[in-house]
């Protein structure tokens, strides 16, 4: 094993990616329930992201919500690693 990498978490690339990846599963939540699955999980998220619900225009709002936190969240972890590190 050799040291330690000394490269820093890119906190921009790390929030873009997260925040997709909430932004997409918010996405899909919403779509089964549209089916009758996970009406807590979209109960709960319509109670957070204001305007989510199973429409199409609901699922837009709650990906734009989703990816704003998913962003900020993961940027913020980054840039504690990177203090802390």
């Amino acid at each position: 094993m050799g040291a330690p990498s000394s490269r820093r978490v890119d906190g921009h690339a790390l929030g873009k990616a997260v925040g997709s990846l909430w932004a997409g599963a918010v996405v899909v939540l919403g779509l089964t329930a549209r089916r009758g699955w996970g009406d807590e999980w979209r109960d709960l998220l319509s109670d957070v992201y204001l305007g989510y619900d199973p429409t199409n225009q609901g699922l837009l709002v709650g990906a734009v919500w989703a990816f704003a936190e998913g962003f900020v969240g993961a940027s913020l972890l980054a840039w504690l690693y990177n203090l802390f590190r």
